[in-house]
């Protein structure tokens, strides 16, 4: 049964790590975000996976996770998208292919050394600590290469989905970094309203997208 279960956690993290490999090569900012929602839905899986005895704070941290990563931040995300009339990252500083080629080399060597990484009463064939650093790693990418706001805005939900995911291995003896999760989350989403008001109101003193068609006129 045991392993059973270390087979679904690993089967998750595997697939989190490749949608890191998919947000690092997609131009759309709305296919990013889906992606990122995805991950962060499956991230709420983790605690129910990693702990065997369901107590309060594991399932917390899980319904936090579905709900806020997977549900409200994305629509927040998306409304704010709209609103700002973006629809892809036209010129990231390292282009999407050779994102991918890094991500994937990053994720490589992490995989390499992780059976040095992992600490004592995690299984060595756990893949929870090599996805918790590819995923920072994504993250880190994200932020440092991308040009629009929302995107750099995705980088750091990336970047805290991996947090996240390393959190998950101190829940029981920490029941605190749950809260700290659900506040972090929560400021994530008033941090992507923020940024996108901010940039929009410095570049036309205005919300109103429309103002946009000035600079093609001039």
């Amino acid at each position: 049964m045991a392993m059973l279960i270390i087979e679904v956690l690993n089967g998750i993290l595997v697939i989190v790590m490749i949608l890191n490999l998919f947000a690092l090569g997609n131009s759309r900012i709305q296919t990013v975000i889906r992606i990122v929602g995805t991950q962060g839905a499956l991230l709420g899986l983790v605690p129910l996976l990693l702990h065997t005895d369901l107590t309060i704070p594991v399932l917390l941290a899980s319904a936090a996770a579905i709900l806020l990563k997977g549900l409200v931040i994305p629509f927040m995300m998306t409304r704010s998208l709209r609103a700002a009339q973006i629809k892809r990252e036209a010129e990231p500083l390292i282009g999407f292919v050779p994102s991918i080629v890094l991500g994937a080399l990053i994720t490589g060597v992490i995989l390499l050394v992780s059976s040095r990484l992992t600490p004592t009463g995690i299984p060595a064939e756990s893949l929870i600590i090599p996805t918790s650093l590819a995923t920072v790693c994504t993250g880190f990418i994200l932020l440092i290469t991308r040009y629009k706001a929302i995107s750099q805005v995705l980088g750091y939900l990336v970047l805290e989905n991996g947090i996240y995911i390393f959190g998950m291995l101190l829940v029981e003896a920490i029941p605190l970094v749950v809260e700290m999760g659900v506040l972090l989350d929560l400021f994530v989403g008033i941090f992507v309203v923020s940024i996108i008001t901010n940039h929009i109101n410095q570049a036309f003193s205005s919300m109103d997208t429309r103002r946009l068609v000035s600079l093609r006129e001039e």
